[in-house]
């Protein structure tokens, strides 16, 4: 979704967009780029894929050891050429990773772009100068159909219905959102599949579940699984960032967050969010709805996170290096 977003805005200022990635629909694969690849490309075919680009834009690759090879050889081909690092999950976040320490890389002719305060503030305690750019969103996308999702997900008009928009990772903190369901008497649904190996335990939580549980995609889009739900559900424990609790506030929807460091920094730009640990607020927020809540969270998404004010910010980066298209 990032990525997608920073292409259409580089379009949008003029620039002229080629895509390369180890999987996917692209104008460059390079199969040996995709995460865990037994193999990385070699910079001859890293080279030819980039030639005739006057500025490459990283997506993460140099940022979160799952390729390390292929960050490296990235890494190497770019050095002294303009670039944009755009980090999502360095290394020392994560303590399984934490170890890996040459990554972000660094060159005097990159630039380094995070997603939150923190990891600029992290960067910049490791020698790394960075700016900050949060995700943008559509913030004008219309309300989705919600009395067809449901009756596709077969609820009733009178079941509340809690939605968990993420992927089931351990750091989701899947029981955490079944726990919040039942306490407040709804369906729990889960959006996304099981990964990182998740699988097993997922299918352990879900079944002891006291409440009634749909695990599936949304049925068409997630404008309508915000519409469908009720309310929004992520205690998440940790997040680079964590979409949803904007989507919700986009879609005018009472969301549960968790408290990882990140969610406070987007608390304290003005959103009221539920504390996912306190389920009595929520309840009582449900049984008597007020629109102010839902427009002052919409007033901050709109504010600090349309898709506009990211094109700005990227602008701001481009003049400031002296890029142009």
């Amino acid at each position: 979704m990032v990525a997608d977003t920073w292409q259409r805005i580089f379009a949008d200022l003029g620039w002229t967009v080629t895509t390369v990635a180890g999987e996917g629909p692209v104008d460059h694969l390079l199969p040996g780029l995709a995460i865990r690849a037994p193999k990385p490309p070699s910079d001859e075919a890293i080279a030819a894929a980039l030639a005739g680009a006057d500025l490459v834009v990283v997506e993460n690759l140099c940022t979160i050891p799952l390729n390390l090879p292929a960050a490296r050889a990235v890494a190497r081909v770019l050095s002294g050429r303009p670039a944009i690092l755009h980090h999502h999950d360095p290394p020392w976040q994560r303590s399984e990773l934490a170890h890996i320490t040459e990554l972000p890389p660094r060159d005097p002719a990159w630039r380094h772009v995070t997603i939150n305060r923190l990891t600029e503030r992290e960067m910049a305690e490791r020698g790394i100068e960075a700016t900050t750019i949060y995700n943008g969103f559509d913030v004008t996308t219309p309300p989705g159909d919600r009395a067809e999702t449901r009756a596709a997900l077969d609820v009733a008009d009178d079941e509340r219905l809690v939605l968990h928009p993420v992927r089931a990772i351990a750091r989701k903190d899947v029981p955490a959102a079944v726990a919040l369901a039942e306490a407040l008497d709804a369906t729990y649904w889960l959006a996304g599949p099981a990964e990182d190996g998740y699988d097993g335990e997922l299918t352990e939580v879900l079944s002891r579940a006291a409440c009634r549980v749909i695990h599936r995609p949304p049925p068409t889009s997630m404008a309508d699984a915000y519409a469908a739900a009720d309310a929004v559900a992520f205690p998440s424990t940790w997040e680079g960032f964590g979409n949803p609790p904007v989507e919700a506030a986009i879609h005018r929807r009472p969301v549960a967050v968790g408290s990882y460091p990140v969610a406070d920094e987007l608390r304290a730009l003005g959103f009221r969010w539920f504390d996912a640990r306190d389920v009595a607020p929520l309840d009582a927020f449900l049984r008597q709805p007020d629109d102010r809540l839902h427009d002052a969270n919409a007033a901050v998404a709109a504010a600090h996170f349309a898709l506009d004010r990211v094109g700005r910010d990227i602008a701001a980066l481009l003049r400031e290096a002296g890029w142009s298209a």
